[in-house]
């Protein structure tokens, strides 16, 4: 009974256990975050600017309203929705509608760049973010393998930015709007889906080596104890 109720639990968690698009948000967060870019190029294509700009707010808000009826995570709607003002107000100002990706653009640029800063210093973030999160310690750090992997993870979230940099800041400065939407869409979910990936495998692989490491260091203190017993005790 014992053993089967363990394998019960064990496959209770690993159906709990979330998968990559899960922890994006799953199908309906791609979604949320796809539909004010959609809105705001339609409707700036046939109805002009501003008209783009407040269909692309009330979209947002009408998501976070959505979110809130069925109960889901706010947070992610409040970000996109901040994210989604922050867009319009730059188109507005700019009377552009490619004014509309130009923070999400630097912005990428900024991300990468702390990325890749925060290897440079041994302290990747992938590593940091992930521990700090599930109250792990800093303990990795001091481990060289562990750290190499989150240092490849890292770099791999950083590829993401700097690819979405690079060709979304060709595309602002060529004036193809409707690609640019394109783009943003399609390097926003599927490349953050491959470098999560990247991830799980640094995390999974940190996770066994330090396992390794302390099963190592209690099994010398039990032969250093065996070792240095007194006779006298034992009799």
């Amino acid at each position: 009974m014992t053993e089967r109720a363990g394998t019960d639990e064990e496959q209770t968690d690993e159906k709990q256990a979330p998968t990559v698009l899960e922890q994006l948000g799953g199908v309906s967060g791609l979604i949320y975050s796809s539909v004010p870019i959609a809105v705001f190029v339609l409707a700036n294509t046939f109805l002009g600017l501003m008209p783009g700009i407040w269909c692309a707010l009330g979209s947002a808000v009408a998501i976070t309203v959505l979110r809130l009826v069925r109960r889901e995570r706010l947070q992610p709607a409040i970000s996109g929705f901040f994210g989604v003002a922050i867009a319009a107000f730059i188109a507005y100002r700019t009377g552009s509608a490619k004014g509309f990706f130009l923070f999400g653009i630097w912005a990428s640029l900024v991300y990468g760049g702390v990325f890749l800063l925060s290897v440079v210093v041994r302290w990747p973030l992938a590593g940091v973010v992930w521990n700090v999160l599930n109250g792990t310690g800093t303990e990795w750090r001091q481990d060289r393998s562990s750290r190499f992997g989150y240092d490849v993870a890292t770099l791999a979230l950083a590829a993401v930015f700097a690819a979405r940099f690079i060709v979304q800041r060709w595309l602002y400065n060529e004036d193809y709007t409707g690609w640019l939407a394109f783009a943003k869409i399609a390097m926003g979910y599927p490349l953050y889906a491959l470098a999560l990936l990247v991830v799980v495998w640094a995390v999974r692989r940190s996770d066994q080596r330090l396992k390794e490491l302390e099963d190592a260091r209690v099994t010398a203190e039990a032969a250093l104890r065996l070792k240095y017993r007194s006779p006298r005790n034992e009799a």
